[in-house]
């Protein structure tokens, strides 16, 4: 059986696993239903549950449940959470789940629409997602395997869950090995991909971590939506020294080095990655959803949960000053990079101060189509303004840059204001030609 398929076809998938559900139901074995995973069915059903049934058992109610909240470790961990795998955004696809040492539902983030959907499975805080609760799912298999676990479509045992995909991990005390709850990304079968897995893990890891700094996560209080309040402490863990969350003074986006400098003078190296996803971000007031930021980045090959990732780190380096849901600067930092500087000094009319300010292109290493065109951008205003000013001082100092230096326009220009058989002009035309 082609595994691949749940990422490729997951309607084709799901249709192969459901026959085999039949059969195995029935007595008939079959090799796509593993025997560890048959054997859990098989103990749901002596527990009485019914690939029939619908409702899961409920434990608590829900006021009950933001008591729980309060009184369990893991309220330390899930704002990092949150941060990381959430998508509670009109059009997202996916649920964030956390539950505790026995299987009950504490927390879940999600879109609207998806919330919606996992409550007509009573997917929901206070329910049992065990064996004894509702049968075999991913959260019932961390607990008795004690390992990850992915289930897709009839994998589970109750038909009504035949339209989700799981992922699941164990969450544990690293230093006493006690398991303290279950960490679970669910979704319709689409949303399934090839890294929700890796991802799942990745957070777990990074909550373990957590669990081990002393009031890391700080003191949460859940919402009136059921997710905790967020305080910016998870920078303690990703930067030795914990800044304000206004500590960023600006952003130099502009050359081969892009840098943060912080507002007590020290500076931090930008990966190429994280700062592309700034200098998207710094073109942008209404900020970038996940899906959109993957797609500038990767195409139609980006992941969104890779973004939500890479936004999580720079959001721990850099606080508050970006925002999320969507993605943006927040008023502090708005206009404080080097490139958006020039674009408002150009705003202002301030052509030379604008291209005094223009020392080196918008991240010039990278090749990212999305970045290229916002280098453009820059270019093209810049050029236009010098070309505007009629000023044959400014014209050369632009046509000097690299920048500059093969604006043809410009050079004509120039040629204009001090004619064409100025040592000067003729020696910029020249440059061209020679690059040609």
């Amino acid at each position: 059986m082609d595994h691949g398929l749940k990422f490729s076809d997951p309607a084709k998938y799901s249709r192969v696993l459901r026959r085999a559900h039949e059969l195995v139901i029935s007595g008939v074995p079959r090799p796509e239903i593993p025997e560890m995973l048959a054997d859990s069915w098989r103990r749901s059903m002596a527990l009485g549950i019914s690939p029939d049934q619908h409702s899961p058992r409920h434990l608590h109610e829900a006021s009950e449940v933001l008591e729980l909240r309060r009184e369990h470790r893991l309220q330390q961990v899930m704002p990092a959470l949150s941060e990381l795998l959430a998508d509670d955004s009109g059009d997202g696809r996916h649920l964030l789940v956390l539950a505790d040492a026995n299987g009950e539902i504490l927390w879940r983030v999600g879109s609207p629409q998806v919330l919606r959907q996992a409550d007509q499975l009573e997917f929901s805080e206070g329910a049992d997602w065990s064996e004894a609760g509702i049968g075999t799912n991913a959260i019932s298999e961390v607990l008795v395997t004690g390992q990850p676990v992915q289930l897709f479509s009839a994998e589970h045992l109750v038909r009504t869950h035949h339209e989700w995909a799981c992922t699941a991990a164990p969450i544990t005390d690293t230093t006493t090995g006690q398991l303290l709850g279950v960490l679970d990304v669910s979704g319709p079968l689409e949303s399934l991909t090839a890294d929700t897995l890796r991802m799942v893990r990745c957070a777990v890891s990074m909550a373990e971590v957590l669990l081990t700094r002393p009031n890391a996560g700080g003191l949460l209080h859940a919402g009136s939506a059921g997710r905790p309040a967020r305080r910016p402490t998870q920078r303690q863990v990703q930067r030795p020294v914990e800044r304000p969350a206004t500590a960023v003074e600006s952003l130099e986006l502009l050359g081969e080095q892009p840098t943060a400098v912080f507002r007590d003078g020290t500076r931090m190296p930008l990966t190429l990655r994280r700062a592309e996803i700034l200098a998207l971000l710094d073109s942008r007031a209404r900020g970038w959803t996940a899906d959109e930021l993957a797609y500038e980045l990767h195409g139609d090959a980006g992941i969104a949960a890779s973004i939500r990732t890479e936004m999580f780190r720079v959001r721990s380096m850099l606080g508050d000053t970006v925002a999320s849901h969507p993605y943006r600067f927040s008023a502090g930092l708005a206009d404080h990079s080097d490139a958006g500087r020039v674009l408002r000094l150009l705003r202002e009319g301030r052509v030379s101060d604008a291209l005094e300010a223009y020392r080196a292109p918008l991240l010039s290493r990278s090749g990212t189509l999305a970045v290229q065109l916002l280098r453009d951008r820059l270019d093209l205003a810049l050029g236009a303004a010098v070309r505007s000013s009629l000023d044959a001082g400014l014209i050369i100092r632009w046509l000097s840059t690299d920048m500059g230096s093969a604006d043809m326009s410009a050079i004509e220009a120039l040629g204009s204001l001090i004619g064409r058989g100025d040592p000067r002009y003729l020696s910029f035309r020249a440059g061209v030609a020679a690059a040609d």
